[in-house]
C-alpha cells in the first residue's frame, strides 16, 4: 500500500554496500594473482 505524502526510503546502505564492493574486488585481485603466479610456478616445473 501506497501512502500520499510519504517519501519511500531505499533498503540499501551504500556506505555499507561500497566497503563490501572493495573487499571483493580486492579479494578477486588476489585470487587473480595466486592463479597467476601458480601457473608460472607449474610452467616452471615442466620445463625442468
Amino acid at each position: 500500500m501506497v501512502n500520499q505524502g510519504y517519501v519511500e526510503t531505499s533498503n540499501v546502505n551504500v556506505a555499507e554496500e561500497l566497503v563490501t564492493m572493495i573487499q571483493t574486488q580486492r579479494a578477486y585481485e588476489l585470487n587473480s594473482k595466486v592463479i597467476s603466479t601458480s601457473d608460472a610456478m607449474l610452467g616452471r616445473l615442466t620445463q625442468l
